[in-house]
């Protein structure tokens, strides 16, 4: 018998919260530092030593759930199962290594492709995003909403810089106060918190990298897509999805059609 959402949420808090813990003994400390293969980026004794302690904890509490990891190798045996866990044990490994706080733990559970349950914890900066289905946002225990704004002309947006060229833009560059943050996780928790009006990009990334962040958004009140305006699915066999975006509803839409990709998904 499966766990309820808010069950499973209480574990993922507190399995962050022990990340936490661990990655501030290395923090400021100059870890060990390795490239990992194929251009995927860094990755420090900090990554490993907190998806071991994950990976151990959270096994034993749902032995029947699956498990998919930026830092464990992929098995198809996730795929058989109804839940799986999705884990990021590192979000923002540079900035995690150049001593800034804008390092997050996130965590998820996906439900046949529907993320139910997910936690993004900055343990630098005392900030803990958790969303559980169906049961609303917060932002260390206080319920947090989207921002109202329904215009994307002067929007404060997060997106990779070379994702405003004109050719991602048929129907027009939108002129927005562009911004950017280290973690794509935590760009979803600032779209989730109003701090942001929204973000996006369109180029494929790590389900482990926007899993716990899109529920966030999501149950904020977030408009959540993938870049071209489908349902964003989780524990896929790529591992990967065609881009995301999050912002309110208006927002969404109208990014979605000066691309010229599609209509959001409802």
């Amino acid at each position: 018998m499966q766990a309820p959402e808010t069950d499973d949420l209480a574990l993922l808090i507190d399995a962050a919260r022990a990340a936490g813990e661990i990655a501030m003994r290395h923090f400021g400390r100059a870890p060990e530092v390795w490239e990992k293969d194929a251009g995927q980026g860094p990755v420090t004794q900090a990554d490993l030593e907190v998806n071991t302690m994950l990976e151990a904890e959270l096994a034993a509490a749902r032995p029947d759930y699956g498990w998919l990891s930026e830092e464990t190798e992929d098995t198809p045996v996730r795929l058989e199962r109804e839940r799986t866990f999705i884990i990021d044990p590192i979000d923002g490994t540079r900035a995690f290594i150049e001593e800034k706080d804008a390092f997050g733990h996130a965590l998820a559970i996906a439900d046949r492709g529907e993320i139910v349950a997910g936690v993004m914890y900055l343990p630098a900066r005392g900030e803990l995003y958790a969303a559980a289905r169906g049961h609303g946002a917060t932002l260390n225990g206080t319920a947090i909403r989207t921002s109202t704004r329904d215009a994307l002309t002067g929007a404060k947006v997060a997106a990779p810089r070379n994702q405003l060229k004109p050719e991602h833009w048929p129907g027009g560059v939108p002129d927005i106060a562009h911004t950017m943050r280290p973690a794509l996780a935590w760009r979803l928790c600032l779209a989730a918190d109003g701090n942001l009006d929204g973000m996006f990009t369109f180029r494929p990334v790590w389900e482990w990298d926007a899993a716990a962040g899109s529920l966030i958004a999501s149950e904020a009140g977030a408009a959540v897509t993938d870049g071209v305006g489908r349902t964003p699915r989780f524990n896929s066999d790529t591992r990967r999805l065609d881009g995301i975006i999050a912002a309110p509803a208006p927002l969404t839409a109208e990014i979605i059609a000066r691309r010229g990709v599609g209509a959001p998904a409802s």
